[in-house]
């Protein structure tokens, strides 16, 4: 059997120095097609070979999106960015400057990269944590390549990385920072579930009560005895304004005068100090 060596236009056998080999079978010969268009002005002629150049290499960026899979977006949308990315890479490739495929690979990738840094966050993480967050995944990868290899430390990643211990802590952090939990997510199954919401705090009113209760002390010593002890009758021992009236031998009518003076009063103190404070910046003055 006979095989046919092949020959250039000239005749001459060809060899793999003097033939330009494909890396890709999705890497069409457009040479010509860059030429024209790099000499067309723009209007309907230029669009049509655009587009024919990006039907032409649309296959090698959906390969190139291939290699993004599985890493929380969906290949609709990688291919959707990639695409992006090619039309990018033609419209700014210059034919005298070299192959296409060396231009466009390099341009689509970092428009796919620049899609997970700048859209597959579910938090705004500086650029340089997520660096850290790249090189930590992949150091750990490559430490734990061989079978049965231990979950490598902080230690060991700084060391086969380069970082410092910080920096290999905060890339780990970054790594569970990626997405993010709903609320309603549920933590336990059963009858017992409880949701990611239901973890949460909530403000304790208790609190206010005992910022109001510690401002009102002051005011409260100041006052004078009798109305401190119908204060005390009223709101701790939790008497009515006529059974006051009667164990001090006025009227129900004068208890009540008295109450909201003295609350008045109290009140007006408190107020007074807080527009101090504020106004001093909060210092207190002698």
């Amino acid at each position: 059997m006979l095989i046919e060596t092949p020959t250039d236009r000239s005749g001459t056998p060809e060899t793999p120095t003097s033939s330009a080999r494909r890396r890709h079978d999705d890497a069409p010969e457009t040479a010509e097609l860059f030429i024209r268009l790099a000499a067309l002005e723009d209007g309907p002629e230029r669009d049509a070979v655009r587009d024919e150049l990006v039907t032409a290499w649309l296959p090698m960026a959906h390969r190139i999106a291939g290699r993004f899979r599985d890493r929380g977006e969906s290949v609709e949308d990688l291919r959707q960015v990639a695409a992006l990315g090619l039309v990018k890479a033609i419209d700014r490739f210059d034919p005298d400057r070299g192959a296409f495929e060396s231009y466009a690979v390099p341009t689509i990738t970092g428009e796919i990269k620049r899609h997970f840094r700048d859209r597959m966050w579910a938090l705004r993480v500086p650029r340089r944590v997520q660096e850290l967050r790249n090189k930590v995944r992949v150091a750990r990868r490559e430490l734990t390549q061989s079978p049965g290899s231990p979950e490598p430390s902080v230690a060991d990643i700084a060391a086969h990385t380069g970082l410092t211990e910080e920096e290999v802590s905060a890339g780990m952090e970054a790594l569970e920072s990626f997405s993010t939990l709903s609320l309603d997510a549920e933590l336990s199954a059963g009858d017992d579930g409880y949701s990611l919401a239901d973890t949460l705090g909530a403000s304790d009113s208790s609190y206010d009560v005992v910022v109001d209760r510690e401002s009102a002390k002051e005011g409260l010593r100041r006052l004078p005895e009798r109305e401190r002890a119908i204060l005390y009758m009223r709101f701790f021992e939790d008497m009515t304004q006529s059974r006051i009236a009667d164990q001090l031998g006025i009227s129900q009518m004068h208890v009540s005068r008295l109450i909201s003076r003295s609350c008045a009063r109290v009140r007006d103190e408190v107020l007074g100090q807080r527009a101090n404070r504020r106004t001093t910046g909060g210092h207190t003055t002698a």
